[in-house]
């Protein structure tokens, strides 16, 4: 067992106006299983990157271990995923890598497949073990469930309940309770450390909201009652100070000396009183900072009035004349909200993009309903570019309704002068939900939504979902979320 210690730590980039850490203090045991939360943008990654040595810094980060982070940086991936493996790990031997392969329940035969040839959540399982069979380090892992189905993110937590010693920074409730039995969290006001999982977590999180909102009305009438006290104070000492200056006339038998002691004294306690009050409005005002603002998400679907809006009867998509998943029977009416769930490759997002109308082949019955309105959420962000105010407009979306919802989503206004092209993936993916959201449709389609996104953001959208009831097709791997708002699941098998 080693310790990380963090003491004073303090980090702000170049020309941004507030630190993304503040004089932040605590310590890490390396047999943690810790599980990294907070909202996109608030420093997740970058604290990752302080651990690396990556950034220079106020304060002290000491450590006794080396750090090692995924995903890593494969310099050629058109080699054999053994010979990545090897060279990651030298001293290893091939059984000790057939065994953490059974772990993750992988096949044998990825490793002599070159690397850049693997689907995504091969390629996660050979980069994971590789780290953990360099062994003695501590691993910094950032968001390796992007993109994976829900059966490998089921292997991954068995692998990862084996393993000890780590940072994982995850979006997925259900993965982070399976697999962390630490919470390191990064609040609005500072960093802190719990004992459990998320869930834990967040039942201590809502208590503690709960109570700093029950005390916010008292605290914000002391705030008040301060801020007039210190107005009273500066005026006293305003007065205080002119008292001084004051001319006597002649005859006057006032002792001009005295007065200014008396003056100068009066002022001086005055400024004592004042910075005492701001201090304690400041402490005061600090209270109701970590309070987590969900704010509603709103919603505003159109019920069609046609049923169903979709049907299928039989239906396979066929990649080369091959069909990728057996046959498929079902409907969507108004108010369905569908989770289409599968393996990777297997044909999810084909089924999501028949119903935009692209051309797909396919066997079967396929049919959806005339002049449907419809709002898509694509799974990519690389197209996105240029401003928000831009990106509304070529949208048809109301500019005002689309930056409050991105504010709620956890979003700053200086946020809005910011390129979208040049945003976090997190925030990418919370502009195609906001657009999404604006927009009045009779079918949402939204295509891995939640890649990206953090939990308290996930929350919100599905609170929006359960509250406004849109008819809703999604293809997701974040298995709390369907749970909670699925009405109908498709689960496509080959």
């Amino acid at each position: 067992m080693s310790l990380i210690s963090v003491n004073n730590l303090t980090f702000g980039y170049d020309g941004s106006y507030n630190n993304i850490f503040e004089d932040v203090s605590f310590n890490i045991d390396t047999d943690w299983k810790l599980g990294l939360i907070g909202r996109n943008g608030k420093g997740k990654t970058t604290f990752l990157k302080l651990l690396q040595g990556k950034y220079e810094y106020k304060g002290t980060i000491s450590k006794n271990v080396d750090v090692d982070y995924f995903p890593f940086d494969i310099n050629n991936k058109d080699r054999m995923s053994i010979e990545i493996i090897n060279e990651i790990a030298p001293n290893v031997q091939d059984w000790e890598i057939i065994k953490e392969l059974n772990l993750l329940n992988a096949d044998t035969e990825i490793l002599y497949r070159k690397f850049n040839l693997l689907s995504g959540g091969e390629q996660v399982k050979i980069l994971l073990i590789s780290l953990f069979l360099k062994g003695n380090n501590f691993l910094l892992i950032d968001e390796p469930t992007n993109h994976l189905d829900i059966e490998t993110r089921d292997n991954l937590v068995n692998y990862l309940e084996r393993k000890k010693g780590f940072i994982l920074v995850s979006h997925d409730r259900n993965f982070l309770d399976k697999v962390v039995n630490h919470i390191i969290a990064i609040n609005n006001t500072n960093i802190e450390i719990q004992q459990g999982n998320f869930s834990s977590w967040k039942e201590n999180k809502d208590r503690q909201d709960n109570f700093e909102k029950i005390s916010n009305e008292k605290l914000q009438r002391d705030i008040n009652r301060l801020e007039i006290a210190s107005k009273n104070y500066a005026k006293w000492s305003n007065e205080a100070e002119k008292a001084k200056s004051k001319k006597y006339n002649s005859e006057t038998t006032i002792d001009k000396g005295y007065i200014g002691h008396k003056a100068s004294k009066m002022m001086k306690s005055s400024k004592i009183m004042e910075q005492r009050i701001q201090k304690a409005i400041d402490e005061k005002s600090n209270l109701l900072k970590n309070v987590d603002k969900n704010e509603t998400l709103k919603i505003i679907p159109i019920e069609s009035n046609k049923n169903p809006l979709v049907l299928a009867n039989k239906l396979q998509i066929k990649y080369n004349e091959q069909a990728i998943f057996n046959p498929i029977s079902f409907e969507v009416n108004n108010g369905d909200r569908v989770a289409i769930i599968g393996k990777n490759g297997i044909g999810k997002s084909s089924i999501l993009k028949l119903i935009l109308g692209k051309e797909i082949n396919y066997s079967g019955e396929f049919k959806v309903a005339n002049d449907l309105k419809i709002s898509y959420v694509s799974q990519s962000t690389e197209n996105l570019k240029g401003n928000l105010k831009s990106f509304a407009m070529d949208n048809k979306i109301d500019e005002s309704i689309f930056k409050s919802m991105l504010v709620k989503m956890g979003l700053s206004k200086s946020d809005f002068d910011t390129n979208i092209q040049d945003m976090s993936e997190g925030q990418k993916k919370k502009v195609l939900i906001a657009k999404s959201i604006s927009e009045q449709a009779n079918i949402y389609i939204w295509d891995e939504p939640l890649n990206y996104i953090d939990i308290l953001t996930r929350i919100q959208i599905e609170e929006a979902v359960l509250n406004y009831k849109p008819t809703l097709i999604l293809v997701e791997h974040d298995k709390t979320f369907i749970e909670k708002v699925a009405t109908k699941i498709i689960n496509l098998e080959k």
